[in-house]
């Protein structure tokens, strides 16, 4: 049985980096993309049942990356991540069917919670 599978969407390799290894260790299969092109890559040819979006993505941001992958799956779960005041670009997100926000610095720990609230891991 296949684990349930997260996408961190994140130009920030550190940060890519942390997510990955957190929820990895909590039994998910991760995927990660710095941009947006990759992240809607990954979306179409692994059908994540979750992302964690970064909101400021050089290139494409991340309303838009919201909204194609809205595109090619509409019940896709998205929770976003903004920088300090971003409070437009919530509201939109929202509007666009994201779950819920964290402002970065995030805790890591309630971002794990929020992830075991949206995406319960199945048992065997």
């Amino acid at each position: 049985m296949q684990n349930e599978k997260i996408l961190i969407v994140d130009d920030q390799y550190g940060i890519r980096i942390l997510l990955n290894e957190v929820f990895q260790k909590e039994g998910y299969q991760t995927f990660q993309a710095a941009s947006g092109f990759q992240a809607l890559e990954i979306v179409e040819q692994h059908s994540p049942d979750l992302v964690l979006l970064d909101m400021k993505i050089p290139g494409m941001d991340g309303i838009e990356i919201l909204k194609r992958m809205k595109v090619i799956d509409e019940g896709i779960r998205v929770i976003i991540m903004t920088a300090y005041g971003e409070l437009d670009m919530i509201q939109e997100a929202k509007d666009l069917g994201a779950l819920t926000h964290f402002a970065k610095p995030f805790d890591i720990d309630e971002i794990r919670a929020a992830v075991k609230k949206y995406l319960p891991i199945r048992s065997n």
